[in-house]
C-alpha cells in the first residue's frame, strides 16, 4: 500500500474572500506527516470541515506578508494554546513575521504558550533547502511579487527498493546481505553464481512532487527550479483581458500560469487565489486549459493525490 502524497485545499480567493471562497491555504499530507501552505483568515475553520486535527500540524510555510496569507495564524496559534499543545511548531516566513505575532501574543496577554514557536527565516533572493529528512525535502525560491514572496517546492526522498522475499528464499541469501543488496549491490551464491541486482530487488516507485507558486507576476525563473514537478499549483488571479492589471499588482494571469506549467513539464497544473471579480473561474480555466490542458481550478475542499503504479 502506498504511503499518501495528498494536496488539500482550504482556502482559494486572493485578498477579498467571498461567500464561497476563503484566503490562501493549503495542507500537503506526506507520509502521514501534515505541513500547512499558507494560513489565511479562515484556515481553522477549514481544517475542521476538512476533517484535519490541529495536532499533526508541526511546519508551517507563509510565502509573504500580505494578510489574506496569514491573517488566519495568531488564531490557529491561539487556538493550539487552549487546546495544550506541547510540541513545537515551526514557521517559516519574512524574518519580520516573528515580531508581528509576538506583539499579538503579548498584547493578547499570554504569558506562556507552552510549546516553542520555532521561526525559521526566508532567504528571497535564491534558493533555499529549509527542511531535510530521510524522507522528504522542502525548498523555498523567490517569486516576484509586491513584497518579498517565495514558492515552496516539496520533494520525496528516493527510497530504498524492496528486496523479493521469494528470492531471499531461493538464494539462501543471508540477513547481512541484504543491505548491501538494496544498495545495488549483486549476490554472489556459495558456488560462485553472480545474481544480478535487478533480479533481486523490486525498484522503488519515482519520487513524488509538489510546488506552490504563490502571489507572483510571470516569472520564468521559477522553471527549472520546478522543473517536471507532478503537480503545480500556481496563482491565477485574473483573465486574460486583465492581464495589464495583473502586471501592474504583481499578479498572474491563467495563460500565464499554464505557461509556466508548459515550460516546467508540470503533470498537472491547479490554478487558485482567483480575484472576487470572478463569481465563477471559468474564464481564466479556460484560457489556461488552452495552454496546458491538464489544468484544474481548485475549490475548498478539494483533493488532489499522486499515485504512483
Amino acid at each position: 500500500m502506498q504511503m499518501p502524497f495528498q494536496l488539500t485545499i482550504l482556502g482559494s480567493s486572493s485578498a477579498m474572500p467571498t461567500s464561497k471562497r476563503y484566503p490562501t491555504a493549503q495542507v500537503l499530507n506526506v507520509l502521514g506527516r501534515f505541513f500547512l501552505i499558507d494560513c489565511g483568515e479562515g484556515t481553522q475553520h477549514q481544517l475542521r470541515k476538512n476533517g484535519i486535527g490541529f495536532g499533526r500540524l508541526n511546519h508551517i510555510f507563509i510565502s509573504h506578508l500580505h494578510g489574506d496569507h496569514f491573517f488566519g495564524l495568531i488564531g490557529f496559534i491561539s487556538t493550539q494554546l487552549l487546546l495544550g499543545r506541547t510540541n513545537d511548531l515551526h514557521i517559516y516566513a519574512h524574518s519580520e513575521l516573528q515580531r508581528y505575532i509576538q506583539f499579538q501574543i503579548e498584547f493578547l496577554k499570554i504569558e506562556e504558550l507552552g510549546f516553542r514557536l520555532a521561526f525559521h527565516p526566508l532567504n528571497f533572493k535564491k534558493e533555499q533547502l529549509i527542511f531535510d529528512d530521510e524522507k522528504l525535502s522542502i525548498t523555498s525560491f523567490p517569486l516576484n511579487h509586491r513584497v518579498p514572496c517565495c514558492g515552496f517546492l516539496f520533494k520525496e526522498k528516493t527510497r530504498e527498493p524492496n528486496i523479493k522475499k521469494e528470492q531471499v528464499k531461493k538464494y539462501k541469501i543471508p540477513i547481512r546481505e541484504i543491505k548491501n543488496i538494496k544498495s545495488g549491490a549483486d549476490f554472489t551464491t556459495e558456488s560462485g553464481k553472480i545474481i544480478p541486482n535487478k533480479d533481486l530487488v523490486i525498484s522503488p516507485s519515482k519520487p513524488r512532487s509538489f510546488a506552490f507558486c504563490s502571489d507572483t507576476v510571470y516569472h520564468e525563473k521559477v522553471v527549472p527550479v520546478i522543473q517536471d514537478v507532478d503537480i503545480l499549483y500556481h496563482e491565477a488571479t485574473f483573465a486574460d483581458s486583465e492581464k495589464q492589471l495583473a502586471k501592474t499588482t504583481f499578479h498572474s494571469t491563467g495563460k500565464q500560469a499554464a505557461l509556466i506549467a508548459q515550460k516546467a513539464n508540470a503533470g498537472q497544473l491547479l490554478i487558485g487565489h482567483f480575484s472576487a471579480r470572478y463569481k465563477e473561474p471559468d474564464i481564466v480555466l479556460e484560457e489556461a486549459q488552452s495552454i496546458f490542458p491538464n489544468t484544474t481550478a481548485v475549490n475548498e475542499g478539494d483533493v488532489y493525490e499522486v499515485i504512483r503504479d
